[in-house]
Parts: structure tokens; C-alpha cells; sequence
């Protein structure tokens, strides 16, 4: 089954049609191979089992016969005077041994009856599960906005359901939303009360990353939004534990949240575009693991990482373009780990580091460059981090390093530019060439 969703985790968006097909074709295959999971065996003949029983029976009985008859004229043998061997104490003990052996027989046939109840009913519950997907998955691609919100609806409780098959079924959720989608009426691909799909989908996947600890909690598996299309939403306050991708996601207009999440292993936003409206990821935890938004672009409208907490992650912000938006990366804790702007481009917009707490982080902005942005790290603290500026080059705009305080750390400006752009360094030591 696995297979056949390769390309939901990893080709380019799918056409309700095919997604439909690809589905149907997924079910298919399900019911097939629950069919042929466990079946009854082939039993002998009754004419020739009897007659092999029979002998088997009558050997196994010789056999405790003759031990029996062994070890009751041993006994006897030795009572003084000797006497000779009890036969009915011989016989008693045959049948005892017999009924035994019947007992046990009795029991692995009783077992053995058991199992193959149990895979019935095995067999009907993937049945039925298959039956469910086929119907959640032809809802989804209804031409109704309202059958499609029930196959959403649906498709989250097989999921619940369906524990061996949970990640499929959050595969389908995230590959609807990263179908091609449009917003404006006018647009072509523009599909009636799909805004609404939509964000039902976000809403219950958010309702299934909020704690770790249930059962039918989703947070430990992989979300591929490659490419989706976001115009609004909230993952707030989740927990993402398995591997994230928002590669290639475009965020336009609206709100979307990241408030209080918290991002683990993997997370890739690389070549995401942050496109007017706000995304807020305040207050969320970036821990251990790699987070990516190597080439995203930070384009109008704000993006807010407000108190986030980098916590021993490896954050990469390479190449990344901020331009005209504002950035917001204030009261945010930098700890362990590094975060990493090697060749960003900050371009007429605002970056805000005022408050950030800088503590045995490594940060790079080496080969970045500062054109017309007004940079703040007013009231920054740094202790035990090195901040480096390495070939960093600053035109026009304004940057402040006012009240900056620092402990044990660094901020190295080792070959940077500077050309018209207005530095307040407060407390730092500005380079030969500022």
C-alpha cells in the first residue's frame, strides 16, 4: 500500500481525479491482501485421519503400557516378601496417561480453533477499515464542499481507527491540501467552500498534535505540506515530532499560526514564501534536530518568531531573502545549537532582534547583506555566543546594537562593508573600517 503513495509523499500535486483514483486503487489493494492474510488449512480426509489416530493412539498407549508395567514390577519386586505387579495399577496408569496426553490434544485443538476465529474476525475488522478508506477517500473527492468536509471528518477517524495505517491516512489529509488551490473566484481552479475544506483539514490535524501522550495522537508521525498553498489557519500549540515539511509552501494573505508549537527532529521550510498577511510562531520551541528555511523568502506582511526558544537545534536561515516584511525576532531565546543566516539577504525591511538572548549559540549573518533594512539587536544579551559578521555587507538602512550586553560572548565584524547605513554600536567596539 505503502508503494503506491509515493507519489502523494513526494511527487508534485495531484488532480482531485487522480488523487480519487490513486485512492481507489489504494483500497483495492487494501482488501486484497487483508484477504489473503491468514486462511483456514486444508484438512485431511476423515477416512484417513481416523485410521492414523487410531494407530497412533494405540502405540502412544502400548508404549505407556509397557513403562508402566516396567515400573510397577520394579516396585513390587522390591517388597519383602516380593510380589508380583498389580495389573489394574498397570492399567489405571495407561488411561491416566492417555486421558492426559487427550487433555493437551484437546487443549491445541481448542487454541488452535481460537486463532482462526480470530482471524475472521482480523480479516472482517481490515474489511471493513478498507471499506471506510474507500468511502472517506470518494467523499474527499466529491464535487460538494459538503460531502468533502465529511470525508475530512472521516478520514481523521479512520486514522484514529486504523492505528497501522494511521500515517496513510494523514498522507492523503496533507496531499489534498497540497492540490492545486485558489483562492479568487475568478480563478480557475477556484473550487466553491474549498476555503473551508481546507481549514478543516488544518483544524484537525492541530487537534491531533496537541498531546503527545494520547493514544490516537498524531505528533510522532511524518506531515508532508510540500507546495501546499496556506491562506490562513492554526497549527498553534502542536507538537511536531516526526518529519515536517513545509518545502516549497507558499503563505499568502490571512493568519496563520505557529504560536507556542513545538518543532523536533526535522522540520524543513526551505523555499517557503511568506507573501503578505502574518505567520506567527511566537513563543514556539525549535528543540534538538535540524530546522530548514534555507532560500525561503520573507516577502510583505510580518513574521513573527516573538519569544520563540531555539533550544540546542541547528536553525538554517541560508540564503534566505527578507524583503520589504518584517521580521520579528524579539525577546527570542538563542540557546545551544546554532542558528545560521550565511548569505541572507535583508532587503528594505525590518529585522527585530531587540531583547533576543543570545546564549552558547553559535549565529552566523557571514555573507549577508543589509540593503536599506533597519536591523535593531536593542537590549540584546549575549553570553557565551559569538555572533559573526564575517564579509557581512551593510548599505543604507539602519542597524542598532544599543544596550547590547554581553558575557563571555563575541560579535565579529572580520571583513565586513559598511556604505551609508547608520550603526548605532552602544557598547561594542566598532571595527577599523565602520
Amino acid at each position: 500500500m505503502l508503494t503506491l503513495l509515493v507519489s502523494l509523499v513526494k511527487g508534485p500535486p495531484l488532480a482531485a481525479e487522480e488523487l480519487h483514483a490513486l485512492e481507489v486503487g489504494i483500497s483495492f489493494r487494501s482488501r486484497r491482501q487483508a484477504s489473503q492474510g491468514r486462511y483456514t488449512p486444508n484438512l485431511w480426509p476423515v477416512w484417513v485421519v481416523a485410521p492414523i489416530a487410531l494407530i497412533v493412539t494405540g502405540v502412544v498407549g502400548w508404549l505407556i503400557y509397557e513403562y508402566a508395567y516396567d515400573h510397577f514390577t520394579e516396585a513390587a519386586a522390591r517388597q519383602r516378601p516380593p510380589k508380583p505387579a498389580d495389573i489394574n495399577d498397570v492399567l489405571k496408569a495407561t488411561v491416566t496417561g492417555l486421558t492426559l496426553i487427550g487433555a493437551v490434544l484437546a487443549g491445541l485443538y481448542a487454541y488452535r480453533k481460537q486463532l482462526l476465529t480470530e482471524g475472521d474476525a482480523h480479516r472482517a475488522d481490515a474489511s471493513q477499515l478498507a471499506d471506510r478508506y474507500t468511502t472517506a477517500a470518494e467523499q474527499l473527492g466529491h464535487e460538494q464542499a459538503a460531502v468533502r468536509l465529511a470525508g475530512v471528518y472521516a478520514m481523521a477517524s479512520l486514522a484514529d481507527d486504523w492505528s497501522e495505517q494511521r500515517q496513510v491516512c494523514i498522507d492523503v489529509l496533507c496531499a489534498y491540501l497540497r492540490m492545486p488551490y485558489a483562492s479568487e473566484a475568478s480563478d480557475p481552479l477556484h473550487r466553491s467552500g474549498e476555503q473551508e475544506v481546507r481549514q478543516t483539514i488544518i483544524r484537525v490535524i492541530r487537534g491531533h498534535l496537541q498531546d503527545p501522550d494520547l493514544p490516537s495522537a498524531w505528533c510522532s508521525y511524518d506531515f508532508n505540506f510540500a507546495g501546499a498553498v496556506f491562506d490562513g489557519g492554526s497549527l498553534s500549540t502542536s507538537h511536531f515530532q516526526g518529519v515536517t515539511s513545509f518545502f516549497g509552501s507558499t503563505f499568502i494573505g490571512g493568519s496563520f499560526s505557529f504560536r507556542g508549537a513545538t518543532f523536533a527532529g526535522t522540520v524543513n521550510f526551505g523555499r517557503v514564501t511568506f507573501d503578505g498577511g502574518k505567520v506567527n510562531f511566537a513563543n514556539g520551541r525549535f528543540t534538538d534536530g535540524t530546522v530548514s528555511f534555507i532560500r525561503t523568502r520573507f516577502l510583505s506582511g510580518t513574521v513573527g518568531f516573538r519569544t520563540a526558544r531555539f533550544e540546542g537545534a541547528v536553525v538554517d536561515f541560508g540564503r534566505v531573502t527578507f524583503e520589504g516584511g518584517g521580521v520579528d525576532f524579539s525577546g527570542a531565546a538563542f540557546s545551544a545549537g546554532a542558528v545560521d543566516f550565511r548569505n541572507a539577504e535583508f532587503r528594505a525591511g525590518t529585522i527585530d532582534l531587540h531583547g533576543a538572548r543570545f546564549d552558547g549559540a553559535a549565529v552566523f549573518f557571514s555573507r549577508a547583506t543589509f540593503t536599506g533594512s533597519s536591523v535593531s539587536f536593542l537590549g540584546a544579551a549575549i553570553s557565551g555566543s559569538t555572533v559573526y559578521f564575517h564579509d557581512a555587507a551593510f548599505t543604507g538602512g539602519e542597524v542598532t546594537f544599543a544596550d547590547v550586553g554581553y558575557f563571555r560572548g563575541d560579535v565579529l565584524f572580520n571583513s565586513a562593508s559598511f556604505g551609508g547605513t547608520l550603526i548605532d554600536w552602544g557598547p561594542l567596539l566598532p571595527p577599523a573600517n565602520a
